[in-house]
């Protein structure tokens, strides 16, 4: 209210609210919740199918294990099927989580290849269709979903499905995962680090260096800073009490001028370098030897991130002419994944045989001869691998139902 006087008279007047004090709007946010699945699928093949039968009703032959949406996943197969009543009339299969987790909602599908050509594949899957109750749910390792009566076995055994004493069945795991987002009020894009090509450059510039290797009676010119940051190792030989004090040439020793010049790049680029264009050549072979050397000079000098590669790409690069001596490299330099890669790999009946003839066998005896007791338990438990699921197994599988439930110097 105001009181206002004019012309002789007095009056009053009602005063209308500014638009700056009336009350301001509520400020409304939104958010997203998406439910999706990850997925991933394993192909396992089968091979002996004949020598299967007869193993007993309730035993099986179990995949590999898989990783899809963050959890271990495992294809069991039971040659005489996995219920009593059905007197082995049927073959079972099955798909495990083989992880420790719980509750895990996931969406499955299995399927029979056709190894005829013709595509007629057996397939049971939950993708792609409504769900009356949903995603299935694994309550705990070792609970299964899948098929006591997945196909009878006279049947199977007179179909496309089984060629040359052999089976391939592909699993595909979808598992549910949920997020909730809320509004991006900016999005500025920021390039990837490019660290690693600028100290690159400064090495292959050749500038400012101060500190030079020999190695193989090659000269390779360095940065002491560099080196020291990277290397525990070069840091105690360049900065430490016992340094070296003639750093103009380093001689290096126990180690070929490629590898060194490998390391190097490492150390600057922080990727692995071209073998081919470092060497020249370009074969498998060539790449596996580098990887070798270059897992004995990481583990060297101290370059943990360079190990882990190099012990990734053995892992990737298995074969019957280097294994063995990537063993012992395993063995040498505690590389507990890689020898547990490489032992699997020369248990294996169709490969055994052809590695013991290799003249990295022979060096693998001789350097460690305790890992030779190891590879015989390996070839005891070849076919034995299983997922324990302890007194819980007999109720933890769904039965297709809509309810839950020192190195080898080899030259490069």
């Amino acid at each position: 209210m105001g009181i206002g006087m004019g012309m002789g008279r007095v009056y009053r007047e009602t005063s209308k609210p500014s638009s700056s004090s009336s009350p301001s709007a509520p400020a409304v946010t939104t958010s997203t919740s998406t439910t999706e699945t990850v997925n991933g699928s394993h192909q396992f093949k089968i091979n002996g199918y004949s020598l299967l039968k007869g193993i007993g009703i309730g035993k099986n032959v179990a995949s590999d294990m898989f990783m899809v949406g963050g959890h271990l996943w495992a294809i069991y197969f039971y040659p005489d099927g996995k219920s009593i009543e059905d007197n082995a009339a049927y073959v079972s299969l099955f798909i495990a989580l083989a992880s420790e987790a719980t509750d895990v909602r996931a969406l499955f599908e299995l399927t029979l290849l056709d190894q005829s050509g013709k595509e007629r594949h057996k397939v049971h899957s939950h993708f792609g269709r409504a769900l009356e109750s949903g995603p299935y749910t694994l309550k705990y390792r070792g609970s299964m979903w899948g098929y006591k009566r997945f196909f009878k076995r006279n049947l199977l055994e007179a179909s496309d499905y089984l060629k040359d004493d052999c089976l391939s069945v592909q699993c595909c795991v979808g598992v549910v995962k949920s997020h909730t987002e809320g509004p991006k009020i900016y999005s500025i894009p920021v390039p990837p680090s490019d660290i690693g090509q600028h100290f690159g450059q400064l090495l292959e510039s050749g500038k400012e260096t101060d500190v030079n290797f020999e190695v193989d009676g090659e000269i390779f010119a360095a940065h002491k800073l560099v080196l020291a940051a990277r290397s525990p190792v070069f840091r105690a030989q360049l900065f430490g009490p016992m340094k070296d004090q003639n750093t103009q040439c380093i001689k290096v020793e126990d180690i070929e001028a490629p590898v060194f010049k490998a390391l190097l790049h490492f150390m600057y680029w922080d990727v692995l370098p071209d073998v081919e264009e470092l060497t020249g050549l370009n074969s498998k072979w060539v790449s596996t030897l580098m990887s070798q050397h270059l897992l004995a000079a990481s583990d060297r000098y101290g370059l943990e991130r360079l190990r882990l590669f190099c012990e990734t790409k053995l892992c990737e690069d298995v074969a019957i002419n280097t294994v063995a001596t990537t063993l012992a490299l395993a063995e040498q330099h505690h590389c507990f994944q890689l020898k547990s890669v490489c032992l699997k790999f020369v248990a294996m009946p169709e490969n055994l045989k052809a590695v013991m003839q290799t003249d990295g066998f022979e060096y693998l005896k001789e350097s460690c001869p305790s890992i030779l007791s190891e590879l015989l338990e390996h070839v005891a438990r070849i076919s034995e691998h299983s997922i324990i699921t302890g007194k819980r197994g007999n109720d933890a599988f769904l039965d297709g139902s809509d309810v839950n439930s020192r190195r080898v110097k080899q030259r490069l």
